[in-house]
């Protein structure tokens, strides 16, 4: 499976067997993270992969497109399954422990998922503060766990595929902020 995350300040990519993480790359988002390139330097041969797995959002706009469309993309070339998750769950995933899984909104505002279930878009005072928070953001506000207490990408992904549903390579559906949560 290909895992495809270009929704957040960070742009990750997964290569996992099993529950084995086969390789990964994880770089800063934006115009210079190129996914086709990524991809072709992680999986020289492409025509391995069994499934295709993609980010749905909530995040950023231009990057839940870019990654989502080459995922459909490469998932139609090779007819392998797609499956998408929400970006927060893959977040949640890297933490051991139960966390915030936070993610930028712009403007100030987070979009967060909590272990009991809330969610929503807030600003930074108005994130649950009952468990620690973890993410990858661009702005401060916000107080993340630090990297190395967490799992990577890859080991997030394997650990949160369960919660991935199959998509038709015609009806993905990306999760933008109207649809996410009110503003609080």
């Amino acid at each position: 499976m290909l895992a495809i995350d270009t929704s957040s300040a960070r742009s990750a990519l997964a290569l996992v067997d099993g529950d084995r993480v086969l390789a990964e790359v994880v770089k800063p988002s934006g115009r210079e993270f190129d996914v086709a390139s990524e991809v072709a330097a992680l999986l020289p041969e492409p025509a391995a992969l069994d499934s295709v797995l993609v980010a749905l959002g909530p995040g950023s706009f231009t990057g839940l497109r870019q990654g989502i469309a080459f995922g459909v993309g490469l998932a139609m070339s090779l007819k392998v399954p797609l499956y998408g998750i929400g970006t927060l769950d893959l977040v949640a995933a890297r933490s051991p422990d139960p966390v915030v899984a936070v993610s930028e909104a712009g403007r100030g505002r987070f979009y967060f998922q909590a272990p009991d279930g809330t969610r929503g878009v807030a600003d930074a005072d108005s994130v649950p503060r009952d468990w620690p928070a973890a993410g990858w953001l661009r702005t401060a506000g916000l107080e993340l766990l630090a990297e190395d207490r967490l799992l990577s990408f890859g080991e997030a992904v394997v650990r949160a595929r369960e919660k991935a549903k199959e998509v038709g390579y015609a009806t993905v559906r990306p999760e933008y902020m109207t649809e996410f949560g009110r503003v609080e």
